[in-house]
């Protein structure tokens, strides 16, 4: 049922339109869902927004009297009051919440019997590659928990891919739908993520292509042109006061690597829980990683329920003979008694590690241990101890999961865990992770960097690559100018070393999709390492953090969309104020100084009774721009700000150090601008704000400086 009791009204998805854009190696998402009530009651939409792993969100707008609004981050549980009682009182409110594990809730309330909602949700994700080609994909919503889980809320859905028209890609294809390519598109002129350097991406060609009849999942290919050399790349952001963001994509050289032989163990839960299609899928999982098997691999099969069975005692080769006794012992498999996770992985590891062979575990479960060791800490650490050189995949299948025993697992076993939803094929799931484990071409693959300090890697340590497969790296840096990054590696030929020059900016406003992919990533970490150790105020403190800084829903805060105008002094039911998200349109082109500072202050007091912000104007900003606040909450660029006794103050200003004090819409204020570009964002809050520097402070204030001495801008350049 929706908030406040309302009947469930029928609620259903009119039309989901998808445009997916490759640019730089990175997917840039933007989904619009139209909603329309076909009750006679007022309703809400509420529904389940998968995400594809590694996913960064970056926003999320509502249609409110035919103006597409955006919000902003806030706590969690602030979000929810405040959305609630907006929802009692009957006005425009839309909430996005963090579910876990890829996965965000939507509320948009109210729908009117008979009216139309819009939502737009964007976001990117690194687009990883699978053999030759980079995958793409697109999950379709559902409705939430709360009305249902596993109901397709209906309605059309179209899906666009663009991506560049160069020699290195070759024409894309779906192995799940149909699909047509439309030609190319010179200059398409769009630019809706506001990130002036999408734009100039885009200059020349793109190829698009539709996808006919986008029912359920869809999944697209390109193909890539693999070179013999390795190569490596960069993309950078550097906001210039505060370490720098870096993507590095290393693409190992496409050669056949030395076959290794492998001993491959599909350890699969059958207990009670696993009845029905999910048996049936892991089945069918089972035959599909038998089919990856060469003559010179050996496998093991292992179930468990209440008890641990095998299909022989020990490994088998993989011969035609073998593989269709395996295939006829995974027919006979049911599903019934309980979960022993704990017996099923010492009967896993219980095999010795022959020499000159690769030890792979396969681990797929849909519940909870039940029977022997439940405590999900000595399982793992037992596994730890166990493991030696063995890689151990998992799978987690539907929703009652020990997610933090799934993850604990892969981490201890230098592999990868992978959560399968509901309404996904576990056959699938488990068949890509299989294909990718056919030939390892690199292990305990190590990055250096020469010339800058790497921090807070994502993932670290190090990794195995295998056939088909890049290593992507999301990392804060110290530093800048030219550096040499470094792979080492072991492969069956012995080690491996591959390096590139590659230049990490001071200073750059490009790529800020790259910062959200890292504080994505960084959530991520921060979770598992909480739920592996146990929480400490740290860690909570740093994913709230970098929840609100970054504007990614985590499991302490929420995105919230609320009506335009609302008064930021009117109180709610929690006691504090309703929060108001500030529009504002297209400004003109840029003007000299004189004129912008004229602009600006009609601006302003044209705009004062409102509460919009007049230092978009101001400051020339070519795009439409929208700040999103809360009761003492906003966001602007890349900057989160608190309020503090009528001052917008940068969450990262420490009150220690030097504070240069300007006057709004000066030409000191317009100077600054012009010396430090990437402040136009933070500037539009309002005329009374504090941004942080590298080792200073810049203040709004109306009693500041309404000019710049030589040594102020000495000062600006050396510790900003």
């Amino acid at each position: 049922m929706p908030a406040c009791g309302i009947p469930s009204p029928v609620v259903v998805r009119q039309s989901s339109d998808v445009r997916v854009d490759l640019v730089d190696r990175v997917l840039r998402y933007e989904i619009t869902e139209t909603f329309v009530n076909r009750g006679s009651r007022v309703g809400e939409a509420d529904f389940m927004f998968p995400l594809p792993k590694g996913a960064a969100f970056q926003d999320l707008k509502l249609s409110i009297n035919g103006e597409m609004v955006s919000g902003e981050t806030m706590s969690a549980d602030r979000a929810r009051q405040i959305y609630e009682e907006i929802v009692r009182r009957q006005r425009d409110p839309a909430l996005l919440e963090w579910m876990g594990y890829g996965l965000l809730r939507a509320r948009i309330f109210p729908i009117a019997p008979g009216e139309q909602k819009k939502v737009v949700v964007r976001f990117q994700t690194v687009a990883p590659r699978e053999g030759d080609a980079l995958r793409v994909d697109y999950f379709r919503g559902t409705r939430s928990n709360q009305v249902g889980m596993n109901q397709d809320l209906g309605g059309r859905t179209s899906f666009v891919l663009t991506y560049p028209n160069d020699p290195m890609y070759g024409t894309a294809y779906s192995p799940t739908h149909s699909i047509s390519e439309r030609g190319y598109a010179t200059d398409l002129g769009r630019d809706s993520y506001d990130d002036r350097s999408f734009a100039s991406s885009y200059r020349g060609s793109v190829r698009r292509v539709e996808v006919r009849d986008a029912r359920g999942e869809v999944t697209l290919l390109i193909p890539i042109r693999r070179s013999t050399s390795a190569a490596i790349s960069l993309l950078a952001n550097a906001p210039g006061n505060d370490d720098g963001f870096a993507l590095i994509t290393l693409s190992p050289p496409a050669v056949r690597p030395r076959a290794v032989p492998r001993d491959l163990t599909f350890v699969i839960d059958v207990s009670g829980s696993m009845s029905g299609q999910k048996i049936e899928q892991a089945r069918a999982a089972g035959k599909q990683i038998l089919g990856t098997l060469s003559p010179m691999d050996r496998f093991r099969l292992i179930d468990f329920s209440s008890d641990v069975r095998t299909f022989r005692d020990d490994f088998s080769t993989a011969n035609r003979e073998n593989i269709r006794a395996a295939e006829r012992y995974l027919d006979q498999l049911d599903a019934q008694g309980s979960t022993n996770i704990s017996g099923a992985l010492d009967e896993a590891l219980s095999s010795p590690v022959q020499s000159g062979r690769l030890p792979i575990i396969l681990f797929l479960t849909d519940g909870q241990p039940t029977v022997g060791e439940r405590d999900a800490s000595v399982i793992a650490g037992n596994v730890a101890k166990q493991r030696g050189s063995r890689r151990l995949f998992t799978f987690g299948v539907g929703a009652d999961l020990n997610v933090s025993l799934i993850e604990q697992l892969a981490l201890e076993g230098r592999g990868t865990a992978s959560f399968v939803r509901p309404e996904e094929s576990v056959e699938r799931a488990v068949g890509i992770v299989a294909s990718r484990l056919t030939s390892p071409l690199v292990t305990d693959v190590r990055i250096h960097a020469d010339g800058v300090r790497l921090l807070k890697m994502h993932p670290s340590g190090p990794v195995d690559i295998f056939a088909g497969e890049d290593l992507v790296i999301l990392a804060r840096y110290d530093g800048s100018g030219n550096a040499v990054l470094r792979f080492d590696g072991q492969t069956t030929s012995g080690p491996v070393s591959w390096a590139t020059r590659v230049y990490f900016p001071e200073r750059s406003r490009e790529n800020p999709f790259v910062a959200r992919l890292w504080a994505t990533q960084r959530v991520g970490y921060l979770s598992a390492e909480k739920r592996k150790h146990g929480g400490s105020q740290e860690i909570n403190d740093e994913i709230r953090d970098l929840g609100e800084r970054f504007g990614i829903p985590t499991e302490f805060s929420s995105y919230l969309v609320v009506e335009p105008g609302m008064n930021q002094n009117r109180r709610d039911m929690a006691g504090g104020s309703l929060g108001q998200v500030v529009v504002t349109g297209a400004s003109s082109a840029r003007a000299p100084a004189a004129v912008q500072f004229e602009a600006a202050k009609s601006a302003a007091a044209q705009r004062s009774a409102t509460n919009l912000s007049a230092a978009d104007a101001a400051v020339g900003m070519g795009d439409s721009a929208s700040v999103g606040r809360g009761r003492n909450v906003t966001r602007a660029g890349n900057v989160t700000f608190v309020l503090r006794d009528s001052v917008w103050t940068d969450v990262r200003y420490k009150k220690s150090g030097t504070v240069l004090q300007v006057k709004p819409f000066s030409d000191a204020y317009f100077k600054l601008i012009e010396l430090v570009p990437e402040l136009r964002e933070p500037f539009s809050v309002g005329e009374r704000a504090i941004v942080a520097g590298r080792s200073m402070a810049i203040e709004l204030t109306p009693s500041g400086k309404e000019s710049l001495t030589d040594r102020d801008v000495a000062l600006i350049r050396d510790r900003w």
